[in-house]
């Protein structure tokens, strides 16, 4: 599998709601990805809500061989356009059969279950084990074949593992914001991939030095860096950076370039930005301007 993959969020239209102003363009976006190597999809049925899976549809389906769509069931929208956890066995249930009818395939090669352990007072009052229960039922019908979660604490993983094999989880983790970590070293142990979510935190690092001196030597991108580092992070990764551009997409595909010529020394360094040892699930984003900030005037200091 490239492990540089595509996340659908940004084919929506703005605020991840509605069609894009352009659908045939996102859908050109697609199947250029395709062309370029990319093999794993990210989306889910609250990007739209429900919109960017039938894109995916429309310009992919039949699925190449050996392309993976992995979508998430589990999160929803509110009339206000508000991110929800939306958990209930019933809504799992349809969800995933709106996901099969939007994407226009039989079977679902990765199913994630989102969960609200990264993300609190998102809501999901139901027990993981009843949501997940129907993801288990439906692979065992044949609708799906590996199961994941999104937003998982270690806790949660571990509980799960006792129901199912899980396949994948998503979870936040970029440069700056490393609260997956503990979850990164259980899928590591596990052989479970591990698909940071945000991992350009939003596009909030291109003023770290870490960053731009190694761009500058390579040639290359902040950005470019920033999932490059990801790449030579864990080998457990795939990273999903998100655009509607199709100079974005060729730029993000040769991040796996970018991190093939990163030296050592330079992924220390920007592996030292955070303490990963304090790092905890849950914790305050840590990709606002004060702090990118704050890192590029240490990293000064320090030269």
């Amino acid at each position: 599998m490239n492990r540089i993959g595509y996340g659908a969020m940004q084919l929506a239209g703005p605020g991840v709601w509605g069609h894009p102003d352009d659908p045939e363009a996102a859908r050109r976006v697609l199947r250029l990805a395709v062309e370029l190597g990319v093999t794993f999809f990210d989306t889910a049925n609250a990007y739209g809500p429900r919109t960017v899976n039938q894109l995916i549809g429309q310009a992919l389906h039949p699925f190449p061989e050996g392309v993976i769509v992995g979508n998430k069931v589990g999160a929803g929208r509110g009339d206000d356009r508000s991110w929800l956890i939306t958990d209930h066995p019933d809504t799992v249930r349809q969800q995933v059969h709106e996901a099969l009818e939007d994407l226009g395939t039989d079977v679902s090669e990765l199913t994630y279950l989102r969960l609200a352990g990264d993300t609190p007072g998102t809501g999901g009052d139901v027990p993981m084990e009843d949501a997940l229960g129907v993801l288990v039922e439906l692979r065992d019908q044949g609708l799906i074949r590996r199961i994941g979660l999104s937003g998982a604490s270690p806790e949660m993983l571990a509980r799960a593992q006792k129901m199912t094999p899980i396949a994948a989880v998503q979870n936040r983790f970029n440069l700056l914001d490393r609260s997956g970590v503990q979850v990164l070293t259980d899928c590591e142990t596990q052989g479970i991939m591990f698909v940071p979510y945000f991992p350009l935190a939003s596009g909030r690092l291109t003023s770290l030095e870490a960053l731009t001196a190694p761009a500058q030597r390579l040639e290359a991108t902040p950005a470019q860096v920033a999932l490059a580092w990801l790449l030579r992070r864990s080998p457990a990764m795939v990273v999903i950076p998100g655009t509607s551009n199709p100079d974005h997409l060729r730029a993000n595909i040769a991040a796996n370039e970018v991190a093939a010529q990163l030296t050592d020394a330079e992924v220390e360094r920007l592996t030292a930005l955070v303490d990963e040892s304090t790092a905890t699930l849950g914790q305050a984003h840590q990709t606002t301007v004060d702090a990118v900030a704050k890192a590029s005037v240490d990293e000064k200091s320090t030269r």
